[in-house]
């Protein structure tokens, strides 16, 4: 029985071409029925429509899907290789600052080489200084012991040449 054939179709065709006849909330929807005609449907027609849409679509829904997976793949190899490259940059701006901490570090060993050996020509002139402050100390004592030794003779000279009553007897 095709779908042409049905009797209830019939009728509802029949009255919807009836001209005097207008829709009224009795009358029954044209989606009515259609559940009950399922039945009706040829089950190896169905599968047949079925295999031959599956059949002509799967070949390209299966490129699509390999297309997809490759592509997916492509994109986990690109992240992955850009997440390296990341990183070698990171290591390249650690290498940056790594060589700036060790020039910033020779810099500053220089100055401390420097200022050590300013400490030590400074130490240098500072004990010969000294050594001349002390050697300048003990010439000046021994001047001063040398005046007042040659005032003690010249007051001892004068004592002696000074006129001495002489003692009567």
């Amino acid at each position: 029985m095709s779908v042409a054939e049905r009797p209830e179709e019939k009728e509802a065709a029949a009255a919807a071409a009836s001209p005097g006849r207008s829709l009224g909330p009795s009358d029954a929807s044209p989606d009515e029925g259609v559940v009950e005609d399922l039945p009706l449907i040829d089950e190896k027609a169905v599968e047949q429509l079925t295999e031959g849409l599956i059949s002509h679509y799967l070949p390209d829904l299966q490129r699509s899907k390999s297309a997809l997976q490759e592509l997916t793949q492509n994109q986990v190899v690109l992240l992955e290789t850009l997440e390296q490259e990341i990183s070698k940059f990171k290591e390249c701006n650690s290498i940056l600052d790594i060589n700036a901490l060790f020039s910033e570090a020779k810099h500053y060993h220089n100055k401390l080489v420097n200022i050590r050996n300013e400490m030590m020509m400074l130490h240098e002139k500072t004990s010969k200084l000294k050594k001349r402050a002390l050697k300048l100390q003990q010439k000046r004592q021994k001047e001063e012991l040398e005046r007042e030794q040659q005032r003690e003779k010249e007051l001892e000279r004068e004592k002696q040449l000074t006129a001495k009553p002489a003692r009567r007897t």
